[in-house]
């Protein structure tokens, strides 16, 4: 039974105003989220509310030691008018891992797969319309919230559920960008948090990413912290190479487990690519005639060109300024999938009613 916390919608959003094929990947205020809270230790019901502001204790631990974690999804039309989410069970599993990883109370199943549909249906009008290239992307957020000053994880969470209208998340769209190398930072250390969405990863590669934009490219690709030898997380995103019809991708205890990626894998076998996860050295990049970094955002973002601006190499994908042809293959196949185009012979898409 859910508990109805609306009040009167504020800075109501127009239809008309949105102009569905120019989308930035920022955000907008839509109708409503849904919120559940953990307190006494059980977690309770399911709350909408209209507000986009939370109230939050100023000792909560989640401002001070970093107990947070967050997924994102998306919702996609399709031409039959249904509206799809994409794996949504790996989302809800890997929130669990993030909580467990942090010693936040871990999100059931249910509560998680419930929030979602409901602040998917509440706000179906921002749902794009089918092949106007933007989706609803839906962040589901877990943050403590009770006070402690101790280094300790606190027994108060919230976790709400919030949707918005997106384009792509680079401007360019599926299309390759060059990136940088960087060994002056790194995105998170062996054994700690980088196999875990929290916000801490992001916020530690916010400077290298800014430089890298400063200079003119998409992202950094990062090395491992440990010796600096192989390939790790790649902006925002997973990492892949293509060769010898092979689908290369790093194996690390460090790297973000991509859903995108995952099913990147599947779809690879399924067109008959053997798929390879493992270390991937630096200088195998010279060996591939493909690469790409992959995740929810932009599904795949095919790589032109990744500079080491320290030695001066240049691992150059594409000559011509276009995808590659195992890329564009595996971007079309999922995102059919996504939006209902072609079978889901893998029982990944939620339809929601």
């Amino acid at each position: 039974m859910l508990k109805y916390k609306i009040t009167q919608v504020l800075n109501h959003t127009e239809m008309n105003d949105i102009n569905w094929s120019d989308l930035s990947f920022s955000y907008m205020k839509t109708d409503y989220n849904v919120r559940c809270y953990y307190r006494d230790g059980k977690w309770g019901e399911l709350e909408v509310h209209s507000s986009d502001q939370v109230s939050i204790h100023m000792a909560a631990t989640g401002l001070h030691y970093g107990q947070e974690a967050f997924e994102g999804l998306k919702a996609f039309k399709g031409k039959d008018g249904k509206t799809r989410l994409f794996r949504i069970e790996e989302n809800a599993k890997r929130m669990y891992n993030s909580a467990v990883g942090t010693m936040m109370a871990p999100i059931p199943e249910d509560i998680f797969v419930n929030a979602v549909l409901k602040a998917v249906e509440l706000n179906k009008r921002f749902v794009p319309p089918y092949e106007s290239g933007a989706s609803l992307y839906i962040r589901p957020l877990l943050v403590g919230t009770g006070a402690k000053i101790g280094v300790a994880p606190t027994d108060e969470y919230l976790f709400m559920v919030f949707v918005m209208p997106v384009g792509p998340y680079f401007k360019a769209g599926f299309k390759p960008t060059n990136m940088m190398i960087s060994r002056k930072y790194d995105r998170a250390a062996p054994l700690g948090t980088g196999n875990i969405k929290v916000g801490g990863n992001y916020a530690a590669s916010l400077r290298a990413g800014h430089e890298a934009h400063e200079n003119g490219y998409s992202a950094v690709l990062f090395l491992d912290s440990k010796e600096k030898k192989y390939i790790d997380e790649c902006g925002p995103a997973n990492f892949f190479g293509i060769k010898d019809n092979t689908y290369v991708t790093p194996k690390s205890e460090s790297i973000l487990p991509s859903i995108t990626n995952m099913s990147l894998c599947q779809l690879a076998e399924d067109m008959g690519m053997t798929v390879e996860r493992r270390q991937v050295p630096l200088e195998e990049l010279s060996t591939f005639e493909e690469a790409g970094a992959c995740g929810t955002a932009a599904v795949i973002s095919p790589i032109g060109k990744i500079d080491d601006i320290e030695t001066g190499t240049s691992y150059v994908f594409s000559k011509d300024g276009k995808p590659g042809v195992i890329s564009e293959k595996l971007y079309n196949k999922l995102r059919a999938i996504q939006y209902g185009d072609e079978p889901d012979t893998h029982n990944w898409v939620t339809v929601v009613e």
